[in-house]
């Protein structure tokens, strides 16, 4: 990243590159780009995009505890996840990958209290011994991506776009497969 890029545009350019090579994928279909330093920044209107599903898949290199709170239901926008019985049309699915940072919290000095936490909550974790910059989320027919740096979230882009969902899936399964759960 050179110094006048914006974490917004090399979080596109890196999309664009692993879903096409041309960023085409990101015009045919509803997407939009929200950066730190935006009102609301990318870390805010992630509750709103994960509450919007059903099925959330994601790979997830960072964990936030204050962005946890809110989309387990505590003090959020998205409600409660607590009746996930994995059977109805209300039903709610929530599996993660945790890799790099977010992995070892699993592991941590407090990793057995955020287990319990994700395991009350109906959430399926697994544990990705690799790193990775970007965290990848599928929420129903929406995809996700995030632009990590030191200071945590950088910037969101989330797509409808069929090449987005396609490539966010096909993600979510290459670490899914290399993940051991927790």
């Amino acid at each position: 990243m050179s110094d006048g890029d914006t974490p917004g545009s090399v979080l596109r350019e890196l999309v664009a590159e692993a879903v096409d090579g041309d960023g085409g994928a990101l015009l045919d279909g509803d997407s939009d780009l929200a950066e730190r330093g935006d009102d609301p920044g990318p870390a805010a209107r992630i509750p709103a995009l994960v509450g919007a599903g059903n099925s959330v898949v994601g790979v997830v290199p960072r964990a936030d505890p204050s962005l946890a709170r809110r989309l387990l239901g505590n003090g959020g926008d998205v409600g409660s996840i607590e009746d996930i019985d994995n059977e109805g049309a209300d039903s709610r699915t929530i599996r993660l990958v945790f890799t790099g940072r977010a992995a070892n919290r699993l592991t941590g000095p407090s990793g057995a209290v955020i287990r319990s936490i994700l395991a009350d909550h109906g959430v399926e974790a697994y544990r990705h011994s690799g790193d990775s910059r970007i965290g990848v989320l599928l929420v129903g027919d929406r995809a996700g991506v995030g632009l990590f740096d030191e200071r945590g979230l950088a910037a969101l882009l989330w797509s409808d776009a069929p090449a987005v969902r396609e490539w966010a899936a096909d993600t979510c399964r290459r670490y899914l497969s290399a993940a051991e759960p927790v």
